[in-house]
Parts: structure tokens; C-alpha cells; sequence
């Protein structure tokens, strides 16, 4: 299983709405909307790296309102 933490610029005013529409985007497990140079802030899921990105770029990146993402793969590193 693969996690990522998925940063969101949106519209001017739209950032509820788009925190909103995605919530309900299967693979996301938690969405905040916040402030500073990006506007909402998701983690997802995924089996695997290349799901991932079918996730952001089929389904997330496509919602109105969002003008840029950004995927931050989470690393687990055990010492």
C-alpha cells in the first residue's frame, strides 16, 4: 500500500467546494482545507505507486476548481 500527501492550489473561493468534492473520492482518507500557498491538503491511498497517480490525475486533478497539485509520496524509512 502506497500513501501520499496530495497539495492543492484552487480558485480563488473554491477551496471548501473542492475539499468537499473530494472527500468523497474513494482512496482518500483524510482532507483538510488550510492556508498559506496551498488551499486543501489530502491524504490517499493506493495499492501501488502507479494507482496512485490514476488516483490524482484520473480523478482529483480532474474536479473543478483545482489549478494545481502537488504528490508527496509518504516514505517509511525503519531504522
Amino acid at each position: 500500500m502506497v500513501q501520499a500527501y496530495i497539495l492543492i492550489q484552487t480558485e480563488v473561493g473554491r477551496a471548501a467546494q473542492v475539499a468537499s468534492a473530494i472527500s468523497t473520492v474513494e482512496g482518500v482518507t483524510q482532507v483538510d482545507d488550510v492556508t498559506g500557498p496551498y488551499d486543501v491538503i489530502v491524504r490517499a491511498q493506493a495499492e501501488d505507486i502507479d494507482a496512485l497517480g490514476r488516483l490524482v490525475i484520473a480523478r482529483i486533478q480532474r474536479l473543478d476548481g483545482i489549478t494545481r497539485t502537488l504528490t508527496c509520496p509518504v516514505v517509511n524509512v525503519e531504522s
